[in-house]
């Protein structure tokens, strides 16, 4: 039986039209308990449905050390028909009241141990596509709470500069490694943008193209990636996560299967695994 519980919207900023940052704080003043990478699926009643609640799920955005509150980063389907709940979400305002199910999800779990019980030390790379990177937020910030020591890069896609819904925390906390040291924070964050030849995004100086082109191997042989971090990804170094259309992943994994890796689903008869993912479409 599906449990219902109440909240309150206590934050909206409105990043363009159709992309939106919002803050939930449930009625009875209890973040619930969840982990990082957790999905919550809240809910509004529709009225051209006679009210009927129609819920989705989304990727929490804030991390499980936050008490204050459950944040969500979520872009209004419009096309080809408007979202039932999205077109709900993008006419409600601070003080109305909202459902929620209690967080869940283990897809995008972070890895503490590999299959031999040891502690998995790899290197992190998050990779998310468009609101795909709600959970990577939440693994930078749980982690940097946490004062994890493992190597944590963010690369985020979008199709325009103002879509980069969290670059200025991303950004913060790549300063926090700069100024406190790799031993102690070792983070880096960095965006790739789709559509460069468009008027909007005529300021844009970083990468261009699909996120996963960090992947793609230049002539010298290293990926921008690789560039990035001074050294070669491999199987033994470096664990994966996800996030995105079904078309991120893929291109992901057309980069990462000639060298070996393979994902949670098809892991192999030790238990070992390079790649974590969750697709929303």
């Amino acid at each position: 039986m599906v449990v219902d519980n109440k909240a309150t919207i206590t934050y909206v900023q409105l990043l363009k039209e159709d992309l939106v940052i919002m803050r939930l704080v449930p009625n009875d003043g209890i973040v619930p308990e969840y982990q990082a990478g957790q999905f919550i699926t809240i809910g509004l009643p529709n009225p051209t449905e006679d009210n009927k609640i129609v819920r989705r799920a989304y990727s929490i955005a804030s991390h499980p050390e936050n008490r204050k509150y459950i944040e969500l980063v979520i872009r209004w389907v419009r096309k080809p028909i408007p979202g039932r709940l999205t077109t709900q979400l993008f006419n409600a305002k601070v003080g109305d009241e909202i459902s929620w199910i209690k967080p869940t999800g283990s897809a995008l779990s972070i890895n503490e141990k590999l299959p031999d019980g040891s502690k998995d030390e790899r290197r992190i790379v998050c990779i998310g596509g468009g609101t795909g990177l709600a959970p990577f937020v939440s693994f930078a910030q749980h982690l940097h709470a946490v004062g994890d020591k493992r190597e944590i890069i963010v690369l985020h896609g979008a199709s325009y500069v103002d879509e980069l819904s969290y670059k200025d925390l991303l950004t913060d906390l790549e300063d926090d490694s700069l100024d406190r040291g790799k031993d102690k924070w070792n983070f880096k964050y960095r965006a790739s943008i789709s559509r460069p030849q468009e008027w909007f995004n005529r300021s844009w100086g970083g990468q261009t193209g699909r996120v996963e082109t960090f992947l793609r191997p230049k002539d010298g042989g290293f990926s921008p990636l690789e560039e990035l971090i001074g050294d070669k990804i491999t199987k033994d170094n470096t664990i994966f996560y996800v996030c995105g259309w079904q078309g991120t992943i893929d291109g992901v994994m057309d980069f990462m299967k000639p060298s070996g890796f393979v994902t949670q689903h098809d892991k192999r008869e030790n238990g070992s695994f390079e790649v974590k993912y969750e697709s929303y479409g």
